[in-house]
């Protein structure tokens, strides 16, 4: 067998045994194909028997001037999940990346909206224009549901159940979960639905997909990034936003006002409630800098 023979084994085993997303196999293939192209321009690396300690760390450290600290973590990590796979299916008898440490990084706080930015760039959406009403929509779904962009692109009109107030996600890992869903949120919704998109010329197999493109087939995930971009620009918003900016302005917003952490890492997906108390840093170092700026006490110095 080749390498690229034992990628495609182990992305079929990342797909059918491990269920992750298609964003997540994408990246780990990317990161094995790199490793794979570095191997094949190495006359005794042949077989991943073959790999030793000292192969990873040349591989790791050529590469790892065109990469940031997340990016060579990401690809570390990679290439640890391939030799595990190798290992496990017993095709090298010794895991070579079991001694490769993971750099530290560091928490990285995600980038949020305040309430009154986000308001403003839900508000000014040109309904005028021809996708307007989706648009709408979309950024609403968004932020008042917090989901990812995949789960957004994926979501379908079948698992849309606004009599129960709750919609049905497929998550990472195609794991389904119920969301709550406001009526302000749906009537958005359903203003395309029963408007715009009605009149779609829909694409067989497109039929169900919640939020269609003019020409009526699903949504990609770069699409939704575009028109946060050009809704952010239209605003004048100078954050550098993407459509994750809306979920952890979601987050953010339940906490300040006093939500569950608990009910938040259920609304999210998340696994781990580790991950949603990444929300309880921003708000402290919100609070902090807001008092900072406008402490009642500021005017007298320090004395």
């Amino acid at each position: 067998m080749s390498w690229h023979d034992y990628l495609q084994d182990y992305i079929f085993y990342l797909k059918m045994e491990r269920g992750l997303s298609q964003n997540s196999i994408e990246n780990y293939h990317f990161d094995v194909k790199r490793f794979i192209s570095f191997c094949e321009g190495q006359a005794h690396l042949t077989h991943p028997q073959q790999v030793q300690l000292e192969d990873l760390e040349l591989f790791l450290n050529e590469v790892s001037k065109e990469l940031t600290a997340r990016s060579r973590a990401r690809l570390l990590s990679g290439l640890k999940s391939f030799f595990s796979y190798l290992s496990f299916e017993n095709i090298i008898d010794e895991n070579p990346c079991s001694s490769l440490e993971l750099p530290k990084i560091g928490r990285k706080l995600p980038i949020f909206l305040s309430i009154d930015e986000m308001t403003t760039l839900l508000d000014k959406v040109d309904l005028s224009a021809a996708e307007g009403e989706r648009n709408k929509a979309i950024f609403e779904v968004l932020y008042g549901c917090g989901l990812r962009v995949s789960e957004l692109v994926n979501l379908k009109k079948s698992n849309l159940f606004f009599n129960e107030d709750f919609i049905q996600v497929k998550g990472k890992g195609n794991k389904s979960r119920l969301v709550p869903i406001h009526k302000v949120t749906q009537k958005y919704v359903l203003a395309y639905f029963e408007n715009s998109r009605k009149n779609a010329p829909l694409v067989e197999g497109h039929q169900d997909f919640a939020f269609v493109n003019r020409r009526g087939k699903q949504l990609t995930r770069a699409m939704i990034f575009t028109l946060v971009k050009r809704q952010a620009a239209r605003c004048g918003l100078q954050k550098n936003i993407s459509p994750h900016t809306f979920r952890h302005s979601f987050a953010t917003h339940l906490l300040e006002r006093g939500a569950d952490l608990r009910a938040i890492q259920l609304m999210l997906g998340h696994e781990s409630i580790t991950t949603t108390e990444v929300y309880v840093h921003t708000t402290r170092d919100y609070l902090k800098n807001m008092l900072d700026e406008i402490h009642p006490r500021l005017n007298l110095g320090s004395s």
